[in-house]
């Protein structure tokens, strides 16, 4: 079981991938670490609107920022794992559209 803390941590990362785009950078992060302007091409948006979505991951504790000079690259969070966070996304990749559409009733 979950302690209360580990469960509001939980719920905050959860939250932070209920993006399309936050689920590309964890994705790009799963190996390697990058700089917020490779992000941008990773996920097809403009720097700003990255240094949103890496903020929200930060945030949740997803992602660590490390400063290199004038740039900061990012890396996944020690005790995130990009396997299981790529294998929970290939799972959603894999749903037929009849199934997705019926979850997006959920509340």
């Amino acid at each position: 079981m979950l302690t209360p803390r580990n469960e509001k941590r939980m719920r905050a990362l959860l939250d932070a991938l209920c993006d399309p785009s936050r689920i590309k950078i964890v994705r790009a992060l799963r190996d390697t670490t990058l700089a917020a302007s490779d992000l941008a091409h990773v996920i097809g948006r403009n720097r700003a609107v990255t240094s949103q979505h890496l903020r929200v991951l930060r945030e949740a504790g997803g992602v660590v920022a490390k400063r290199q000079g004038n740039i900061v690259r990012y890396t996944l969070s020690q005790d995130v794992s990009g396997s299981i966070i790529e294998e929970a996304a290939s799972v959603f990749d894999q749903l037929q559209p009849e199934t997705a559409a019926s979850t997006s009733s959920l509340p």
